[in-house]
């Protein structure tokens, strides 16, 4: 699993021009999901989204998580984070995860995030074609890798 981490001071998905998910502070988080992720991937990530100290404490220092400031998170599926270009200029998704694999893997990331979390969290809609909004706080952009496990 791939996910790139923005924190954000406002947030949101629509969806034929329907609002479907909006935050104000906290972290819009784009996941991409290969074929090989698993059940041990969802936990690491979602625990090391839930714990990640990317927000300013007292004297402005990233020392705070998402959790430390009662921040909510928007969770969208990308397929389009495995995108291969080594090979021409039309990116290849070969190593994105087919729907029947994805669609259960993202339904229990959601459920462990909101484990981790202790709250619920905003979506997009698997497979839908979306407009994300984000104003990114800092800006902040961290990009983690459950494979490489950084």
């Amino acid at each position: 699993m791939r996910v790139v981490i923005q924190r954000v001071s406002t947030a949101s998905v629509t969806i034929n021009e329907h609002v479907k998910s909006q935050i104000e502070k906290g972290l819009m988080v784009l996941l991409g999901i290969e074929e090989e992720d698993s059940k041990e991937d969802i936990e690491w990530l979602s625990g090391k989204i839930s714990r990640l100290r990317i927000f300013g404490d007292e004297n402005g220092a990233m020392n705070l998580s998402i959790k430390d400031v009662d921040g909510d998170i928007i969770l969208v599926s990308q397929f389009t984070l495995h995108a291969n270009t080594k090979k021409g200029n039309r990116p290849s998704f070969i190593k994105a995860a087919k729907p029947e694999t994805a669609i259960p893997l993202y339904e229990q990331f959601i459920c462990q995030l909101e484990k981790d979390l202790e709250k619920k969290i905003q979506t997009g809609e698997f497979g839908a074609m979306m407009q994300v909004s984000l104003v990114n706080d800092g800006p902040v952009t961290i990009i983690i890798d459950s494979k490489n496990r950084e």
